[in-house]
């Protein structure tokens, strides 16, 4: 009786899929993906930055600060994961080449009540970036021009795309609003992500970020304990987050206090933390999700109409 129904289900897919390849949306979303693409890959050449090869799986990858299944395995005797993200590589690199981005395939198998953001995927793609020597004010003023950069882009070359999908789109000003985390969450309770992120008219900030509120690896403020340099992008319109970013913890001592504080340990992050102890130097970087930049451009209300091979949490995928 399982195999019959997995049978089923894989039937059900292939047909929602082959309606899905053929549709006219997906053929649009698939031109701003590429044209958004090439935009910001030629803002960031133009600002010195070096493109990197992606890094699929490793040893060691972001623990996230959010519960998600561990996609691992074994190859001769050592254990790896899919990248989540390539955080403790970029942070590496950057030592030695100090502008680099990468467009990263991530694999985070998130829970199935994910399902109901419309803005998750089990596999996506990040346009990740890092710059040595970089406060996160420049880090937000380079994000500003990307996102700002892609819109314009897709406004003035695809109109009649836009125009098929009835999607009125602004190209926002700059620079963008900027709220800090604690006194929003003070004022719209906790689900101000959301209650911004739908009043809103063009993307904002949130800065600021309470320690627990992320992973080990972003650097505190100097002034304010418990706070970090850190910063999200939101989209407007009710369609939440579009960049996560901040300043990196460089100094040994405060990385592996932090790693402690989360209840994690150094073995976790052992060659991480070895390549560490012969020294970091500050950088500030991001991740742009492609999928909910092109999401957020067409106006589509699930993320899954972007991407021709979806996979939605809780959902058996092809």
């Amino acid at each position: 009786m399982m195999i019959d129904n997995y049978y089923i289900m894989q039937e059900i897919v292939t047909t929602e899929l082959r309606e899905h390849l053929k549709g006219e949306r997906l053929k649009i979303a698939l031109e701003v993906n590429t044209l958004i693409r090439r935009k910001m890959s030629d803002i960031l050449v133009k600002h010195g930055f070096l493109e990197i090869p992606p890094v699929i799986f490793s040893s060691v990858t972001d623990p996230l600060n959010h519960p998600v299944y561990d996609p691992t395995f074994e190859y001769e005797g050592s254990r790896y994961s899919l990248t989540k993200s390539m955080i403790f590589h970029k942070q590496m690199i950057v030592q030695e080449i100090p502008k680099i981005y990468t467009f990263s395939p991530n694999v985070r198998l998130e829970t199935a009540d994910k399902a109901k953001s419309g803005r998750h995927l089990l596999e996506f793609t990040q346009l990740d970036l890092e710059m040595l020597n970089a406060s996160r004010e420049d880090a937000m003023k380079l994000g500003e021009e990307l996102i700002k950069g892609a819109i314009e882009e897709v406004v003035k070359k695809l109109p009649d795309k836009l125009a098929i999908l009835n999607r009125k789109l602004r190209v926002p000003e700059t620079p963008f609003k900027t709220y800090r985390y604690t006194e929003a969450k003070e004022k719209y309770g906790d689900d101000f992500e959301q209650k911004l992120s739908e009043l809103e008219v063009d993307p904002f900030w949130i800065i600021d970020i309470p320690l627990k509120e992320r992973e080990f690896y972003d650097r505190e403020k100097d002034d304010e304990k418990g706070i970090l340099r850190d910063m999200d992008l939101m989209y407007p319109e009710g369609f939440n987050e579009a960049i996560s970013g901040g300043e990196r913890e460089y100094e040994i001592e405060r990385i592996k206090e932090r790693v402690l504080a989360k209840g994690q340990t150094f073995e976790q992050f052992k060659w991480f933390l070895d390549y560490a102890e012969e020294g970091l130097q500050l950088s500030s970087g991001f991740g742009i999700g492609i999928e909910r930049l092109v999401r957020y451009i067409c106006g589509f209300k699930r993320i899954e109409d972007v991407h021709p091979f979806p996979k939605t949490p809780g959902k058996f995928s092809i």
